[in-house]
């Protein structure tokens, strides 16, 4: 599985949201991008980092950052998961993993002495012209967050 590492230039992506609409990576040009894979909308893990990037919003919107979550879920299933949990950012399906695949947020996984592929929780802050900042795999739920913070931090510097 290839990584992406500071300095990388984002991959480009072209999927589908919540609401249906496409969204490109494009389409953050000029902002702060803080992009996250996940394995499945409404699971424990997947609900503890959504909510905790909900609640960090109004520090990201006052630096410029977007949050945006990318899952297998389709549009329908990703549509409930923002409606239940009041979660207001873009979650975007990425059915057959080629996005995932792309940041390296697919690959191997074990779970209970298993060996299946899968999302690896990834976490990517992109600059405003599209250069990966910082990336982060194997990211626990409630990391993204502080993780995220800590490199704007560093970016002000």
């Amino acid at each position: 599985m290839a990584t992406l590492k500071t300095g990388d230039h984002a991959p480009s992506l072209r999927l589908v949201d919540q609401d249906g609409k496409e969204v490109k990576l494009s389409d953050f040009k000029g902002k702060k991008l803080l992009l996250y894979f996940y394995p499945k909308a409404d699971t424990s893990g997947c609900t503890k980092q959504a909510c905790s990037i909900r609640d960090a919003d109004p520090d990201f919107s006052d630096l410029g950052v977007a949050a945006v979550g990318i899952s297998p879920d389709k549009p329908a299933k990703l549509k409930k998961f923002d409606e239940k949990h009041g979660l207001g950012f873009v979650l975007l399906s990425d059915p057959d993993n080629s996005t995932a695949k792309a940041y390296g947020a697919w690959g191997e996984k074990k779970m209970y002495g298993k060996t299946y592929e899968g999302i690896i929780r990834s976490s990517f802050l992109i600059d405003e012209s599209g250069t990966v900042v910082e990336a982060w795999y194997n990211v626990k739920p409630l990391d993204t967050v502080p993780k995220a913070r800590e490199a704007l931090d560093r970016m002000k510097d």
